[in-house]
């Protein structure tokens, strides 16, 4: 018997034994999954054991799993191009599973080089900036927002604001465009404010100076108000212009591009960090460009230095600081328009033809802002941010524009007015995300505060006429563009600029402040999405010399957005918006802000897994008070403002971008945009209730289409081609006329070849060599005036990596 007790229990004992000698044979198992800051699972991130080759890299979700049979201290660390290594410990032991995840803080630009793989192209961008304050996926943002990636900015060979760059977003037109000067976008039937990294940066009708794309990394456009994020918006909305930051990989890229009319431009981007630790990173771009014009006496010469530091002071803080140079040396920026006799209508005139004297000064500008963010993380769930702006704007120079008005045999006296400006701008937010849960409903929360002052100082007090009456009259049809009757301009500068603007009424200025708050209330795991958000604004505001005004409003938004699945989503939307404007009424009367609403609805769908998106917005805006040119009172050294009354834009626009099939990405666009007048008010003339409004294009459709070989003998060799197409065109802005500008047709293609260090570019822009201009009838001198666009030609474009 004893020895049938020992041999039970030494088999009871082997058999305890076994489960624990399989998990001592049993590899460990570590799981975890890694988000972005914003809650987007981070797809193809290594998560290795330091200091071996095990690891695995997330999938679609973010998720991973890593098994293996080390035992004791490990540390785990995850990795992505462009995104900075962290680092987590854990103790290990032979069966056991392990649970780890992760957290990155990603900028927009490194969240694409995160999700967005080489077969899947980078047309397509699912996150808004972090300047845009909303920290959510595009999908979810009951908004039309549209996206210009870096990617589209290369391929199309698009080089500064002005260059191209609308026909990536549904209605949007140029006005006025100065050449290269400004570049004044027009959507859902005005005009909309321009934006950098979050900061409203126009101080002017004018400005800002267009920004060379050698700084920029993508630009972001907000269809309707959104004056809760980016302090006063307009209600047709407006763009902001994300420039580059240091991304944490030692990388750089120099690139050359040569063009007809005597374009030469070189670029440099270097980006690395500055010490072993990759605390101290920095990003330094630098352009230089000469350009000439179709037209004699024409040109655009740039240069570019826009070095950025940053310094992840700990775990949670990070600092950084950007300077941004650009100078110009151009010619008179009056000079890109011509003049026609008004029985002959528009472009009556040789493509080429030019009103500018080979001898006159050209102008100088020197553009500096510099940029100080702090962003600190509070815990998991709420961030704060803190930034500061200033900018200088120091411009030296003349614009013409006729003295006298057009005779019908073409004769005119071409005049030229000093220019000279002073802008400065200091502003500064602050404002905090954050993420919270009560009960079942999730909380994105958004609040900050913005404050900014501004002043703008011109000089156009000074006028030259090139011409004289009797016979010495610059002629249209027998042109001399050498020493003009009566020689060039000698301007006085010897007083100050702030003096010089006093008497030419030449300041405006504006101060602002404005508090915000948003809850997104998610319901039901956050698939149907209840916004409520405001802002109370205030703004004291002078013109032209008069005195300045105060003003104070608050502007509400609700939104609603379902997540019908995980790629698709309907919305509705209402917001407000309060907008201080510039201008001077003939009489001295008062100057009060734009205010309106925006009413949409909207669809979006992310295909592919994100690959391509679509959205279809359909939209209704009210607006008032709004500023337009008095006809009656306005002269070419005088203008006036005149209350409109009362006006609503209605529209439907279609967006669709992104790589559709391996090698095959698309930009494409169509938007309807009607805008009417509702209201008449006491002094307005020349309009009517039920009137179009001008500053517009009825019909807009764009297409840019590139496609790269993928195998055999021609791989990576590959064509674009892309059209901008608008008829029903009012974008004519001075006068109302009967005279409609004529549909416009621009068709572009090209060729390229790129593999991962090399990109050769060809295009050849206006194929159908295309008379295109824009412009408008100018009853102040009796004539139709225009800018007309460079004929066909090509563009060649080398590009290295390294």
């Amino acid at each position: 018997m004893k020895t049938i007790r020992h041999l039970a229990i030494s088999l009871l004992i082997a058999f305890a034994c076994i489960p624990l000698a399989q998990a001592q044979n049993r590899p460990a198992v570590i799981t975890g999954k890694v988000t972005t800051s914003n809650g987007l699972p981070a797809e193809h991130v290594s998560v290795t054991v330091q200091g071996t080759q095990i690891g695995a890299q997330t999938d679609d979700n973010g998720a991973y799993r890593i098994e293996l049979s080390l035992t004791g201290d490990i540390v785990l660390e995850i990795s992505a191009l462009g995104v900075a290594k962290q680092a987590a410990s854990l103790t290990i032991n032979p069966g056991n599973t392990y649970t780890q995840d992760f957290t990155i803080n990603i900028t927009s630009q490194q969240l694409e080089e995160v999700l967005i793989s080489k077969n899947r192209g980078n047309y397509n961008i699912l996150t808004p900036s972090p300047t845009l304050r909303l920290d959510a996926p595009l999908i979810e943002i009951p908004q039309n927002i549209q996206v210009v990636s870096s990617k589209t900015l290369a391929d199309q060979q698009v080089i500064s604001m002005g260059d191209g760059l609308i026909r990536n977003v549904s209605g949007a037109v140029r006005l006025e465009h100065w050449g290269n000067l400004y570049t004044n976008i027009s959507m859902r039937g005005t005009q909309i404010q321009a934006f950098r990294n979050g900061f409203n940066v126009v101080s002017s009708y004018w400005g800002p100076l267009t920004e060379d794309m050698s700084f920029v990394d993508h630009i972001e456009f907000v269809k309707g108000p959104a004056g809760f994020m980016l302090a006063n918006g307009d209600p047709s909305g407006s763009y902001n212009v994300v420039t580059k930051k240091p991304t944490g990989e030692t990388k750089g890229e120099a690139s050359l591009t040569i063009g007809e009319y005597n374009l030469y431009r070189a670029t440099l981007d270097l980006d690395g960090k500055l010490n072993k630790s990759g605390k101290l990173l920095y990003r330094f771009n630098a352009s230089a460009q000469t350009k000439g014009s179709h037209r004699a006496n024409e040109f655009d010469n740039r240069y570019v230095l826009a070095p950025v530091v940053s310094y992840q002071v700990d775990d949670k803080t990070k600092v950084t600081a950007e300077y941004t140079l650009q100078y110009a040396n151009m010619s008179d920026v009056g000079s890109y328009y011509v003049f026609g006799p008004t029985p002959d209508g528009y472009a009556s005139l040789p493509r080429d033809f030019s009103m500018v004297p080979a001898g006159l000064d050209p102008t100088n500008i020197k553009d500096q802002t510099f940029l100080v963010s702090l962003t600190h993380d509070i815990d998991t769930n709420w961030k704060i941010t803190a930034q500061g702006y200033y900018l200088h704007y120091d411009q030296v120079g003349s614009s013409m524009w006729p003295l006298s008005n057009m005779t019908d045999d073409g004769k005119i006296i071409r005049g030229v007015g000093i220019w000279d400006a002073l802008s400065e701008m200091s502003l500064g937010q602050v404002f905090a995300n954050g993420k919270l849960t009560t009960g079942n409903v999730q909380h994105r929360i958004l609040v900050g505060i913005d404050v900014g002052k501004k002043n703008y100082l011109a000089d156009w007090g000074q006028t030259h006429a090139l011409d004289s009456a009797n016979g010495g009259e610059f002629d249209m049809h027998n042109p001399n563009l050498g020493i003009p009757v009566n020689g060039y301009p000698v301007f006085d500068r010897t007083t100050s600029i702030e003096a010089r603007a006093a008497l030419a009424g030449g300041a405006i200025t504006q101060e602002y402040k404005g508090i915000y708050i948003q809850d997104e209330l998610g319901f039901f795991e956050n698939r149907l999405r209840l916004t409520l958000a405001g802002r109370y604004s205030s703004a004291s505001q002078s013109a032209y010399g008069g005195s300045p005004y105060s003003a104070s409003r608050f502007t509400p938004r609700l939104g609603l957005s379902w997540s019908i699945d995980k790629h698709t989503a309907v919305y509705a939307l209402y917001d407000q918006a309060f907008v201080p404007q510039s201008g001077r009424i003939y009489g001295g009367g008062e100057v009060k802000p734009i205010t309106g609403n925006n009413q949409e609805l909207g669809f979006k769908r992310d295909w592919a897994d994100g690959a391509w998106n679509t959205s279809i917005s359909v939209y209704r805006i009210l607006k008032e008070n709004e500023l337009t040119t008095d006809p009656l009172h306005s002269t070419p050294s005088e203008s006036y403002s005149i209350v409109l009354g009362q006006k609503v834009a209605r529209g439907i626009e279609f967006d669709v971008h992104g790589r559709l099939a391996p090698g095959l990405d698309l930009v494409a666009n169509y938007a309807y945009t009607n805008a009417e007048v509702t209201e008449v008010a006491e002094g307005v003339t020349d309009y009517e209730v039920g009137d179009d409004l001008l500053g517009y294009a009825a019909n807009t459709a764009n297409t840019w289409l590139t496609y790269r070989i993928q195998r055999g003998a021609l791989k990576n060799l590959g064509a674009a081609a892309g059209f901008t197409w608008l008829w029903d065109r009012k974008t004519d802005s001075w006068d109302v006329s009967d005279v409609r500008l004529p549909a416009y047709f621009k068709l572009d293609a090209g060729l390229f070849w790129e593999n991962d260090k090399l990109r050769i570019t060809a295009n050849v822009f206006n194929l159908l060599d295309e008379y295109l201009y824009s412009g408008s009838y100018y009853s102040f001198n009796n004539a139709f005036y225009w800018q007309s666009e460079t004929p066909r030609n090509l563009r060649l474009s080398i590009g290295y990596k390294f």
